[in-house]
């Protein structure tokens, strides 16, 4: 097998990639045995000139001219894949199958492993399943109650079921989890392109089906799911976990699960479980995280910036809508990024608490909406939310999330960053004359109207415009402006196309990491911190891969008890 790097193919071609590759190699298409796609990616630093970038690897038949081949400084020896194994057991038996709290990435993906050798684990999940899920949410985002249960933060998939689905990771893959997390996926319904996409994404649509097949695996394994069971506490015996405390949702009932292992893979979202674990001494630390506004533009514009201005007529529709990456730093020193960008996707109204709102960034596997959405987040810590108590972050949250909830009465509170903008600097000049909510909603332009029209069915859930400055210390709105600037200099237009600033995004990763040993284990012997919930992990792929790396330190440990 030998590998060719570097192969420019122009968007459209893609079709005639064989062709291509024996071109490349001097051969005849005829000569190639087996043709597989390590990579590909796009390459548009010579735009209008863009070109698809491929790193294949070739099996040629043995009358092929190698000599010819290697004379390619592209070419080389393909080099062995590390094929992921999941580890045999060890010797001691597990008295009681294992306990996994939350059925997001890190939850599932543990569970998968230990149902794959024979644990028959219990899936334990506050939300409802995939499909009642889904129903709840877009009935929520039509008007309808919201389940604080069952919502876009809680239930079947977790969190990333409601996202864009990106599956890029910037953590080191050197035992294959990576490759193995998408090669899982793949096998319960996503496309094979997440293989070698230099972007890989799978789509809210598409998760959805990958999750509940993932969770009928898990239970023709012998494993257990409980929807609508919330895991309220845990009973110790010396310093070992004894039992866990679950409440039955529907009839609020709570019953005791006899167990000597339970992974807590509870999400970021999960603030009544901090409290818990809180309570119960359960060792924690707060952490860094960031929060800020979405921020819309036309994904035309963001395409005409990274593709050129004349790619319709280059390329027609073989380009996917493109992506951006932005960093800054504030005045007075703050980090300003983008996070969690969703090319032709939409802003959703991701609440899990009465009274108080958060949004998010989703799109589809098709990413064919008529916008683009970033977060734009500024980093904070602890001089941002004052005590140096644990939970501070997660109270700082909150914070934010009541007053974006009242801004508008429970509706997404918008505004067009240029009025955003004014704001913050009337607020810093200590005039009290800035646009209140009412003069937004009452006193907009004609341009301002024609703008909103735009912007409609871009936003999952209700929304209205009001001062999304009210929202943040005058800091933090400082901060976003001082980042937009910035960002208007990397992508002319940025700031100045006056896009829609949508409030407020505060979920961006744990307010605290829950404390684990080399082992994966907290003080309490047999409680397994795990994910992004318990501060581990940092999207679908490296929640997955700590639920993995959970489930292998149980493995290597313990053996199903026949």
């Amino acid at each position: 097998m030998i590998r060719l790097n570097q192969l420019k193919i122009l968007p459209g071609q893609e079709d005639k990639l064989s062709s291509h590759v024996a071109k490349a190699l001097s051969v005849r298409e005829d000569e190639m045995i087996q043709l597989n796609i390590v990579k590909k990616s796009l390459d548009a630093r010579k735009k209008p000139e863009l070109f698809w970038i491929y790193t294949v690897d070739v099996e040629l038949k043995s009358s092929a001219n190698f000599k010819r081949v290697f004379k390619n400084k592209n070419v080389s020896s393909a080099p062995e894949l590390k094929e992921y194994q999941i580890p045999k057991c060890g010797k001691t038996p597990l008295e009681y199958p294992p306990v996994v709290v939350g059925m997001g990435p890190a939850g599932l993906f543990s569970a998968y492993l230990l149902a794959k050798r024979g644990f028959k684990p219990i899936v334990i999940e506050r939300g409802n399943d995939v499909d009642s899920r889904i129903r709840d949410v877009e009935d929520f985002w039509q008007g309808k109650p919201l389940k604080p249960d069952s919502n876009v933060q809680f239930g079947e998939g977790g969190a990333g079921t409601f996202s864009d689905g990106k599956l890029n990771t910037g953590v080191k893959d050197k035992d294959g989890r990576n490759r193995a997390v998408l090669k899982i996926f793949c096998a319960h319904g996503a496309k094979e392109d997440i293989l070698y996409d230099g972007k890989p994404h799978i789509g809210t649509d598409v998760l959805a089906t990958v999750v509940k097949s993932m969770r009928e695996e898990i239970i023709a394994l012998g494993g257990k799911v409980l929807f609508g069971h919330q895991f309220v506490g845990y009973e110790v015996k010396g310093q070992s976990l004894k039992s866990i405390k679950v409440k039955n949702l529907s009839d609020g009932s709570v019953a005791d699960i006899d167990t000597n292992v339970v992974i807590l893979a509870i999400g970021h979202s999960s603030r009544d479980t901090y409290e818990m674990l809180y309570e119960k001494e359960l060792p924690m630390e707060a952490k860094p995280f960031a929060v800020g506004v979405r921020v819309e533009h036309s994904q035309d514009y963001i395409n005409r910036t990274q593709y050129g201005a004349e790619y319709k007529e280059r390329y027609a529709d073989s380009l996917p809508a493109s992506p951006y990456k932005l960093t800054a730093r504030a005045e007075d020193g703050r980090g300003v990024y983008s996070f969690c960008m969703c090319p032709g996707g939409f802003v959703v109204n991701a609440s899990s608490e009465e009274g108080r709102l958060a949004v998010n960034g989703m799109s589809y596997s098709g990413r064919n909406a008529e916008h683009a959405n970033s977060a734009i987040v500024v980093a904070i810590d602890e001089k941002d939310y004052g005590t140096g108590h644990v939970l501070a972050g997660m109270h700082f949250q909150r914070e934010l999330e009541e007053k974006a909830y009242e801004l508008c009465d429970g509706k997404i509170p918008v505004q067009f960053y240029e009025d955003f903008k004014e704001n913050v600097q009337v607020k810093l000049s200590g005039d009290k004359k800035a646009k209140d909510t009412q003069d937004l909603q009452n006193n907009m332009s004609n341009d301002t109207e024609e703008k909103a029209d735009d912007f409609i069915h871009s936003i999952k859930g209700l929304y209205a415009f009001s001062d999304v400055t009210e929202i943040f210390p005058t800091a933090i709105s400082k901060a976003i402006v001082d980042g937009m600037e910035t960002f208007d200099h990397t992508i002319p237009g940025f700031a100045k196309e006056n896009p829609l600033l949508c409030g407020v995004e505060s979920r961006t990763s744990a307010p605290v990491r829950i404390l684990r040993d080399e082992f994966y284990q907290a003080n309490v012997r047999g409680i397994y911190p795990c994910g992004e919930g318990a501060g581990y992990a940092g999207g679908i792929t490296s929640a997955a891969m700590d639920g993995m790396k959970v489930a292998e330190s149980i493995i290597v440990q313990f053996c199903p008890k026949m």
